[in-house]
């Protein structure tokens, strides 16, 4: 099998060939062109090649599905952006504040078509199933994304409920991205179901890092200033976590997001979480989650080179610093 950025390589050539920038309307093609840019990891997109490969069959026969895929996510990302009023992503101005909203939504809803129509060109012998997949997982992250927006207006939120909304808003996705390649490969529905429920475990372990590294990463590493989610006042995995404890820690926690002052707030939130043992509670939980999703893809029917592969996608997410 071929390493992390080789698949890497080939989603970026695929995206670099579509040619959006072209296209007329240039109003509609161009904000699509300009979020596919600089998209970050393409882990989705990698996770679909990587397991069409470890069953049997070419990445390059499930290229197109996969940057449909990366498409999919992007699509999200605009509409996301509109919803949350954000000015900025991965460094660059959003779609919206670059163009205007109205744009932003019709690129979106274009880019959702596009992605369908990607992920339809699979055989027709796997297509039902594909399909199928693909669209169970979208409706997963239409859920999530409106439980976040849900939670928004609430105080507390549990610990379940918030791993529920991060696993269908991130580990939803990861995990039709890697069933949707063991299918073009005609995997066994236990192989697939298996490597579904691998992508949406790492999904997990993966949004909590994210969580951990908004706190407590390296602002010289992890490409955007700490404590955006604490400004923000957004609930994430370590909010949560002191939030449901309830007593003085929840108190506290409460009292501190609400200093006017954005830096201190930064540091006195960081203090707490430090104090009631959160980084340590994130290393556990980001381990619980990583060992499930091993455990699922060494269940799976897969060479041991095509299962070491997958150990390693896990190992280099869980100990990124961005």
């Amino acid at each position: 099998m071929k390493s992390v950025s080789d698949y890497t390589y080939m989603v970026e050539e695929s995206i670099a060939g579509l040619g959006y920038g072209a296209a007329t309307p240039t109003n509609l093609y161009l904000p699509i062109e300009y979020g596919l840019q600089k998209g970050g990891k393409r882990i989705r997109p990698v996770l679909t090649l990587m397991a069409s490969e470890a069953f049997g069959t070419t990445a390059q026969k499930a290229l197109i599905p996969a940057t449909g895929i990366e498409m999919f996510h992007n699509f999200t990302l605009l509409h996301d952006d509109v919803m949350d009023r954000s000015d900025l992503r991965r460094g660059r101005p959003t779609v919206h504040k670059k163009w205007d909203e109205n744009t932003a939504i019709l690129s979106g809803d274009t880019m959702l078509t596009l992605a369908t129509q990607m992920v339809s060109t699979v055989p027709d012998v796997v297509l039902r199933r594909v399909l199928d997949t693909f669209n169970r997982m979208a409706i997963a992250v239409y859920e999530g994304q409106c439980l976040d927006m849900d939670f928004e207006q609430m105080d507390v939120v549990s610990a379940e409920s918030y791993l529920d909304m991060i696993g269908k808003k991130t580990g939803a996705l990861l995990g039709a991205a890697a069933a949707i390649g063991a299918i073009i490969a005609e995997a066994s529905e236990k192989d697939c179901s298996l490597m579904e429920q691998y992508g949406y475990m790492l999904g997990l372990a993966f949004q909590i890092q994210d969580d951990w590294l908004d706190m407590f990463g390296d602002p010289a590493t992890f490409g955007k200033p700490i404590g955006g989610d604490v400004l923000n006042r957004k609930k994430t995995f370590l909010t949560v976590s002191v939030m449901e404890r309830g007593g003085a820690e929840a108190q506290a926690l409460h009292d501190a997001m609400n200093i006017s002052d954005g830096e201190l707030r930064i540091k006195t939130v960081r203090k707490i979480y430090e104090q009631a043992g959160i980084p340590d509670l994130c290393r556990e939980n980001i381990e619980f989650y990583s060992h499930k999703a091993l455990r699922a893809v060494r269940s799976t029917g897969m060479s041991e080179e095509g299962q070491r592969s997958f150990e390693k996608l896990v190992e280099k997410l869980i100990d990124r610093r961005r």
